[in-house]
């Protein structure tokens, strides 16, 4: 998530990958942190051969430093799911720096800590209350879909998948309806990388998360002495092992929040069209037979597969996979090369909206760091093509989709597309 040293002529930091063959380099050489082939979407050929010839990966020399790349599902697994050998402290991404936004919040934090926080504001995704917000989110994503020009180019990311994540998130924080468009900013704030779209320097980053901090206290403010509600703010508010945290802690789990409920549904929301636009027999099934959407949300979420890693940190000297990990070092599980694991998953490169065992993808993550919205986002994207499917015969790219500049959050910024309605 770093960028530095820009070639004039190529206009590509010195560690870019983007138009180099990984088969005609060392394999010591591919970086796997750099955010130009993740942009450029040429990152798949690079996955491949590290799952087939360097499984666990080490890259001596980045722009974030050295590190290991676990690129295989099994593997992946075994780090997410052995928290005494690989801590979450003190970052889930691959910078440390302060500067870089590794605050302290639940994802970075290992039990009991993490146990603790993470279950003050679990309940707000417990099946009884998403079973009371599907109506909501229904005739909220009627409203988006009904509201769209028909035949008509337009912008699907701004239009569709920020739009309908930003009213859920506004739901959950119990946020001014009015300022919703602030969570989206602040969320691409936190995760972007400076000069590439969003902000230009990390100042303006800073005073952008710094606003975050200052919107949410008061909103904390009003609703500490108040009973509790069943929204986030007043779970943290008063929760036993939140509701003393320290300001960047409490910042820390807002942005966690933030991002959480927003890249991966909004990026998911994005992919699947992509997905179906690139595998039209697919959309053919679908038009065929609307009762696979279920099932296909679950391969969207794989497909994209929206946070494309996660970092840990190895807590003592260990091998993984034939490989000496040293306490202290980087560890990060690459999930999007997990997910196309052919040892695992059957035609891992095919987008297959009937695949059997659609579920059994990393794009949540495992263990004690599961994904805690994980159904919330299924339950978003089911809706979401349900009623898609109700109105239009096609959801067309008209343009190239573009793509954001991260190694982290795989998504997209811009998606053309054109809407044909039913015949």
């Amino acid at each position: 998530m770093t960028e530095v040293a820009i070639d004039e002529q190529t206009n590509l930091s010195k560690w870019s990958m983007v138009g180099k063959d990984p088969y005609a380099m060392p394999l010591e050489d591919i970086d796997l942190s750099h955010p130009g082939i993740w942009q450029a979407n040429q990152h798949l050929p690079f996955l491949k051969r590290l799952r087939d010839e360097a499984p666990v990966h080490f890259c001596r020399n980045s722009a974030v430093g050295p590190y290991w790349s676990v690129m295989k599902y099994q593997d992946i697994m075994e780090v997410d799911t052995s928290p005494a050998i690989y801590s979450s402290e003190p970052t889930v991404a691959i910078v440390d720096s302060f500067e870089e936004f590794a605050l302290p919040s639940f994802i970075s934090m290992d039990p009991p800590k993490h146990d603790e926080q993470r279950k003050i504001v679990q309940s707000v995704v417990a099946p009884a209350n998403l079973k009371k917000l599907e109506g909501l989110i229904r005739q909220r994503v009627a409203n988006i879909l009904d509201s769209l020009p028909v035949g008509e180019e337009f912008d699907w990311v701004t239009n569709v998948s920020i739009e309908l994540t930003t009213q859920m998130l506004a739901t959950l924080f119990d946020f001014p309806f009015e300022d919703r468009y602030k969570l989206t900013h602040w969320s691409d704030v936190a995760t972007a990388i400076p000069g590439h779209g969003v902000v230009d320097t990390r100042e303006q980053r800073w005073e952008a998360i710094q606003e975050c901090l200052v919107y949410f206290t008061n909103l904390w403010n009003a609703r500490v002495n108040k009973a509790p509600g069943i929204d986030l703010i007043s779970m943290l508010a008063h929760g036993e092992s939140t509701r003393n945290m320290p300001p960047q802690e409490f910042l820390g789990n807002i942005i966690l929040l933030i991002v959480g409920g927003n890249d991966t549904t909004r990026n998911s929301i994005s992919g699947g069209v992509v997905a179906l636009n690139e595998n039209p027999v697919e959309y053919d099934k679908l038009r065929n037979d609307r009762t696979l959407i279920t099932n296909m949300v679950s391969e969207i979420i794989r497909w994209q597969t929206p946070l494309a890693y996660m970092r840990r940190t190895a807590k003592v000297d260990t091998v993984l996979h034939d490989q000496r990990i040293k306490a202290g070092d980087k560890v990060v599980m690459w999930y999007a090369s997990g997910n196309r694991d052919e040892e695992v998953i059957e035609r891992a490169d095919s987008f297959w909206i009937d695949r059997p065992n659609a579920r059994q993808h990393l794009s949540f993550g495992f263990g004690l760091h599961r994904c805690m919205g994980n159904r919330l986002a299924e339950m978003q994207l089911r809706i979401l093509w349900e009623e898609i499917m109700q109105r239009f015969q096609m959801v067309e790219i008209v343009g190239e989709p573009q793509r954001i500049y991260s190694s982290f959050i795989k998504g997209y910024s811009d998606l053309p597309v054109v809407l044909h309605p039913l015949s």
